[in-house]
């Protein structure tokens, strides 16, 4: 059996912002366009851990409680750019659900900014 699951995210600079001020990245990239543009990127771009933290909602959300969660992984192929406005970027984080019927569930997952993916990982689920 397998099921889709699907989380839109919105990331904008205050909460970016926020994130540095949570986890102690304060790399100037994720909030500065002159030092992004200086490094020859194309402007501010959201935490990786952040975006990976997200993506890891779909899996908890679905699971119900995060204890259940055995493993995951996430790869990152593209940043995600967070331009300097009341919107942001929106991130579509969707798990395709694989469940067997006999050991841990997995859970694939694919994220995207507009139509590009920025990046996929796997997660497995204990029987709840």
């Amino acid at each position: 059996m397998s099921e889709t699951v699907e989380l839109r995210a919105h990331f904008t600079r205050q909460q970016l912002v926020r994130y540095a001020g949570a986890s102690g990245d304060f790399n100037q990239i994720h909030f500065s366009d002159h030092f992004a543009t200086k490094l020859g990127l194309d402007g501010v771009l959201a935490h990786g851990m952040l975006t990976m933290g997200v993506a890891m909602r779909v899996v908890t959300d679905w699971a119900g409680d995060p204890a259940r969660v055995e493993d995951c992984s996430f790869r990152f192929a593209k940043p995600v750019p967070v331009p300097d406005d009341d919107d942001g970027s929106e991130v579509v984080f969707v798990g395709t659900v694989t469940d067997d019927g006999e050991g841990p569930i997995r859970i694939a997952l694919v994220a995207t900014c507009g139509d590009v993916q920025v990046g996929k990982g796997k997660a497995t689920v204990r029987r709840g």
